[in-house]
């Protein structure tokens, strides 16, 4: 009886639903240190964007409460923005990572080719 090796199984990247093959082929040609940068900086960006949409979203609110609309809470209110923004990031956020990450990582494959 013999024993027959099963394939190794590699995980190709799924980009709206469908295998993304280009990436599949770029992410060998770059190292993982880069890659964690590149992953780092798309969930970065994310979190940009997604502050800026909260803050536009927030701007037109008046402070209730004992706190009133005073300066305090406009600080406050941009803290706040943030850590909603590094949060939802760092959750999956709504798909501006993801598609910043392939860009960095072809352009870098691109690059060394």
């Amino acid at each position: 009886m013999s024993i027959v090796p099963t394939p190794v199984s590699t995980s190709i990247p799924i980009r709206n639903g469908r295998p993304d093959y280009d990436l599949a082929a770029a992410l060998p040609k770059v190292s993982p240190e880069a890659q964690a940068k590149a992953r780092s900086s798309a969930r970065d960006f994310e979190a940009m964007f997604l502050n800026s949409m909260f803050s536009q979203m927030t701007s037109g609110l008046k402070g209730e409460g004992p706190f009133g609309d005073t300066v305090g809470t406009g600080v406050w209110r941009s803290m706040l923005t943030e850590q909603y923004s590094q949060t939802v990031a760092k959750a999956g956020g709504v798909g501006i990572a993801s598609d910043v990450f392939r860009t960095l990582i072809l352009q870098q494959a691109n690059a060394k080719a």
